[in-house]
């Protein structure tokens, strides 16, 4: 049976520790607080992130990886027997790292399969999670990357964020931009579009609504059960609400994983975002 590698970046924020029980390669992508630059999940834990973020007087900047840093990456895979390579990424439309994965693919040996998640953080996480179940299940590459895209075509991600000033600083904004000036606690819930960049769904004032709306959106991928992947930022409180929500809504469902927003994201993000991604059951 050819033997099928698993690569990733940081913005999945599964972290190393997941990352290398299951044997996925993380590549990372950079934060910079001023002449000081960090390596995602590997320099920076999120707790320590937030509490530069909290104090920094400056806002902190991202960059990729670079087409080299996936070359080796590839190159040390197929050296270790890998056959096929499948390279699960955030989404294109607000970083290069897909860009950088796909040059990167054209300079090796082995056939490297490269997927676009149109999202970032839990939604990534989730399609890297299902490759995962069907490379242990003894799929091919075939199988492997479909599992990953059924993510990708099926799967929608809502979230809420605290304020919108890291977002909006940070040039990710997207179709959220004139949100911006809202005032009055108006906590807008916002989504990936097909395209993969951020747009409002819902607005609605306080946390608590934000929170409520977010499980409420579980119906979006359909009336079946439903796999759900949380994420926060620095509030672990936040994402107890919404499991609690989710149950309150009545919606039949499976938790499949929970994480802490990392560096990169929590960029733009900020403290106290919190959100689910949505996937039906295959």
């Amino acid at each position: 049976m050819a033997k099928v590698g698993i690569v990733t970046d940081s913005t999945c924020d599964l972290g190393p520790a997941w990352l290398g029980e299951h044997d996925v390669v993380m590549v990372p992508l950079k934060v910079s607080f001023g002449e000081t630059t960090y390596l995602d999940w590997v320099d920076l834990t999120p707790e320590q992130f937030y509490e530069k973020l909290a104090s920094s007087p400056v806002l902190p900047k991202t960059s990729q990886p670079s087409p080299a840093d996936f070359v080796a990456v590839y190159e040390r895979l197929a050296d270790e027997g890998c056959e096929a390579i499948v390279s699960i990424h955030l989404t294109s439309a607000l970083s290069g790292t897909y860009e950088s994965a796909i040059m990167a693919s054209q300079m090796v040996s082995v056939p490297v399969r490269v997927v676009d998640t149109r999202t970032v953080t839990m939604g990534t996480g989730l399609a890297v999670i299902d490759a995962v179940a069907a490379r242990d299940a003894g799929g091919d590459a075939d199988a492997v990357e479909a599992a990953a895209r059924f993510v990708v075509e099926h799967g929608r991600l809502f979230f809420a964020l605290d304020t919108l000033e890291y977002l909006v600083k940070g040039g990710r904004a997207g179709k959220a931009q004139g949100l911006a000036a809202s005032l009055l606690n108006i906590k807008p819930v916002l989504t990936f579009n097909a395209e993969g960049t951020i747009e409002p769904y819902k607005k609605v004032k306080g946390t608590r609504k934000a929170i409520a709306e977010i499980a409420a959106a579980a119906s979006v991928v359909g009336s079946g059960k439903v796999r759900i992947g949380i994420l926060h930022s620095g509030a672990p409180e936040l994402a107890t609400e919404l499991e609690a929500a989710l149950r309150d809504a009545g919606i039949d469902h499976q938790i499949v994983h929970t994480v802490q927003v990392g560096a990169v994201i929590g960029t733009y993000a900020g403290l106290r975002a919190v959100g689910a991604v949505f996937c039906p059951v295959p």
